[in-house]
């Protein structure tokens, strides 16, 4: 199914609409600190390395726009989405440069309509254009490192007469490109995720996702100073535990249940994160996959 509404006539083409795509998210970008998880303007970098050296990740915010943050990283899901659909298709050459309607854009990540989410939206390319990655991830050969931005750039063709948007389009990275189009490049996410409004909550969902995704009944174990690590968040250890346990005892994010362990004396808790369709019928956090079908009809 093509763009409900007609773009410009000098965007080239139509793209598919989103609710008619299964959803895809970028890997790499999964479980690695890339994104500010505040909505607040980031202006401190993040600064990773795992703990043997061998990957790390440093992000650079714009001093006026702020570092992108894990909502603006929706419209890479968009665009991964749709990119992904078209290699599926074997469509030839499949471009960098997506057009789009700005109101398609907005209803896909389940945003509201109107003129001032227009003006976020914006924003949040601004901040995708102007916040700089540098990482190890995928430097191969002689490559000790690739640097770019989410987009390259972005354009808007606004009415001369009314003001509003006619249409835009969007260059993406050459690293992400070829993160969503190598084998294995992308995972698929619920339509749920957008509903999702904590950053913390968002962030540990695409952890789920990329860890706990493939595993059945135990799950999956990680110690949480490495999930602090990983989250690049702003504030101390302290506060990050105190806030992941509420979160792991509200437990209802979409998929995946949480489960908080404590450690024998002396180390710290562990995070347990598991694929709710893998517990028990009885486990209170039991869930059955919703077929999508049913959710792009309550989603109408």
């Amino acid at each position: 199914m093509t763009s409900r509404r007609s773009l410009d006539p000098q965007l080239d083409f139509f793209i598919p609409f989103i609710a008619e795509l299964p959803l895809r998210d970028q890997r790499d970008t999964m479980e690695r600190p890339f994104f500010s998880l505040a909505k607040r303007k980031r202006l401190a970098p993040i600064d990773y390395e795992n703990p043997d050296g061998s990957i790390w990740v440093k992000v650079q915010p714009h001093q006026d726009y702020g570092m992108a943050t894990i909502w603006d990283a929706d419209i890479l899901i968009w665009a991964a989405s749709v990119l992904n659909e078209m290699k599926n298709r074997s469509v030839n050459d499949i471009p960098r440069t997506l057009p789009f309607h700005p109101y398609d854009l907005l209803k896909a990540i389940n945003r509201p309509i109107g003129g001032e989410h227009y003006d976020r939206l914006r924003s949040a390319l601004d901040r995708l254009q102007s916040t700089v990655v540098r990482t190890n991830i995928r430097a191969k050969g002689k490559r000790k490192f690739r640097q770019f931005s989410w987009i390259e750039g972005y354009t808007d063709i606004t009415d001369e007469t009314t003001g509003q948007s006619r249409g835009m389009s969007l260059t993406i990275s050459d690293w992400l490109y070829e993160g969503i189009l190598m084998d294995g490049g992308v995972l698929a996410v619920a339509p749920e995720y957008f509903t999702i409004t904590g950053g913390r909550e968002r962030w540990l969902y695409r952890v789920a996702r990329k860890h706990a995704g493939g595993h059945g009944w135990p799950g999956f174990a990680i110690a949480l100073p490495t999930l602090f690590e990983k989250s690049g968040a702003e504030g101390t250890y302290r506060r990050f535990k105190h806030e992941l346990k509420r979160i792991a005892e509200v437990n209802d994010l979409p998929e995946f249940a949480f489960v908080w362990e404590e450690r024998p004396r002396g180390e710290e808790p562990a995070l347990r994160m598991v694929r709710r369709s893998t517990l028990h019928p009885t486990d209170p956090a039991f869930e059955m996959p919703i077929p999508r079908a049913y959710r792009h009809a309550t989603r109408s």
